[in-house]
């Protein structure tokens, strides 16, 4: 079966929860977690009588979010209920936009292997989360499901691609990509563990060449991108064996089984008009002026791409440090911060992708709450220069001074880990090396110059890291030439 005449189609809707304090139609809580139903009020329950009321910080996060992504920013926009009846679903409705979103025909670039690639944004529009159902709740000896409506009502910005993309692999960039911008924006925290980012996928596959798209079908509640690049990877796989096959790809809803990584159905595919939108009678259209819009604009912060482009010209560092670098608004603020203090772009790199990194991870933290500072990093780096220490002891030290945020200048002194680079101190060290490796000498003198490491190794050893490395390259030369 030859699979390489086909192609993917995809299409991303994207759901990212807001960072307000309260929830986008009431005065309740948005924190995450809490006792199930206490961060509720009559609004976010549905109950008879409680009329919504529009949180403008939901907006300002969409308009925000619609200019980072080069959306036009509609000046009348109308909120609208979609029907339909599951047990979250207080009101038996769910209150987005519909016809008239607020943010429409805007586009991201995702680099693959250099390669520049534009996705197209359909919409953004703002809309309600519904509520969450706890399974398999035993009480006494029956089982149950219950609804916990904390999560009801909660602001969420849905963001949906145009079918621009063409596979799993391009969907992930776009997607980490999308992440990074609304992090940077400060509108979502992109917690994919707690439902914060998570997304829907449309998929279909084609022949090559061909203009028409195929049949679809709706991947719905991915929330991690490994899980996500695997549900399309099966799709792209399955519904191409059911064409080659003689059969046809059914519209539907499926869901992922990462256990068995397999896509299921789970309902057929329901169209616009089953969810019979109407404009919401209870809010009136929102208006939003080109004051609104330019004063949001000029308080945007520096977008990754942005930043990339510009760490790569002002720093001169390779796309792969930058990548990584950039990948996080407080990492790039770190690295700044450090270089300013220690101006040698590419090792404050090195030491912030090898050593920081390492530690941020063992201790799931951000470069902000890092206990060792940028002054301290600076001031390391900045003794590993001048030969007070190696750059193998500055390197030993680092998960010390990174956990106690402590002086590497104190620590070092305290410690005794003053590099030895008075020549005086390292002679007889290097006489005895010597002495003890005759056969190695002799070979060294006989054109084996890479011995030349092996005895700076010794010294290296016997001074437990101490030696100045250079200086006992040029002592170990002016001894076995017989200067």
């Amino acid at each position: 079966m030859d699979h390489d005449t086909y192609e993917g189609v995809i299409g991303l809707e994207v759901h990212a929860h807001l960072l307000t304090k309260s929830k986008i139609f009431c005065g309740s809580s948005t924190e995450f977690g809490g006792e199930p139903n206490s961060h509720t009020c009559p609004t976010c329950m549905g109950l008879p009588g409680a009329l919504p009321v529009l949180n403008k910080r939901v907006v300002d996060f969409a308009i925000r979010a619609g200019l980072a992504t080069h959306c036009a920013i509609n000046r009348k926009s109308v909120f609208a209920r979609k029907n339909y009846f599951y047990p979250d679903l207080p009101k038996g409705y769910q209150i987005s936009q519909y016809e008239e979103p607020l943010c429409t025909d805007g586009h991201l670039d995702v680099f693959d292997n250099g390669e520049k690639k534009r996705i197209r944004i359909k919409r953004i529009h703002m809309e309600e989360d519904a509520g969450k159902l706890v399974h398999e709740t035993t009480i006494e000896t029956s089982t149950y499901s219950l609804v916990d409506f904390n999560r009801s009502s909660v602001p969420l910005l849905e963001i949906v691609s145009e079918p621009d993309l063409r596979s799993p692999a391009e969907a992930i960039l776009y997607l980490k990509m999308l992440r990074d911008i609304l992090v940077y924006l400060e509108i979502c925290d992109g917690n994919m563990e707690e439902g914060s980012f998570r997304c829907d996928a449309n998929v279909s596959v084609r022949k090559r060449g061909a203009q028409e798209f195929g049949t679809r079908a709706e991947l719905k509640n991915l929330n991690s991108f490994r899980y996500i690049e695997r549900a399309l990877e099966y799709e792209i796989e399955r519904q191409i064996e059911v064409l080659e096959g003689g059969g046809e790809v059914v519209q539907e809803t499926r869901l992922f089984n990462p256990s068995e990584d397999v896509t299921y159905s789970m309902r057929g595919k329901e169209e616009a008009h089953d969810y019979r939108y109407f404009p919401d009678p209870d809010l009136v259209p929102l208006m939003v002026d080109e004051g609104w819009v330019e004063s949001i604009r000029a308080e945007l912060p520096e977008l990754p791409l942005e930043k990339m482009e510009r760490f790569m010209n002002q720093y001169g560092l390779p796309r792969y440090d930058v990548e990584i670098l950039t990948g996080d608004r407080a990492l790039a603020d770190y690295f700044e911060e450090t270089v300013v203090l220690f101006p040698e772009a590419k090792t404050v790199s090195n030491w912030i992708m090898s050593e920081l990194l390492r530690e941020l991870k063992e201790g799931n933290v951000s470069p902000k709450e890092a206990p060792l500072r940028p002054a301290r990093l600076a001031e390391l780096l900045g003794l590993v220069k001048d030969n007070v220490i190696s750059g193998k002891i500055g390197k030993e030290i680092f998960p010390d001074i990174y956990r106690t945020g402590a002086s590497p200048r104190s620590y070092i002194q305290e410690k005794g880990l003053l590099q030895i680079s008075d020549e005086s101190a390292l002679v007889e060290t290097i006489d005895r090396i010597l002495a003890s490796h005759p056969n190695e000498v002799a070979e060294f003198r006989q054109g084996k110059e890479k011995l030349l490491g092996f005895f700076v190794g010794q010294a290296m050893k016997e001074t437990k890291g101490k030696g100045n490395p250079k200086l006992l390259n040029e002592l170990f030369l002016k001894r076995l030439k017989g200067e």
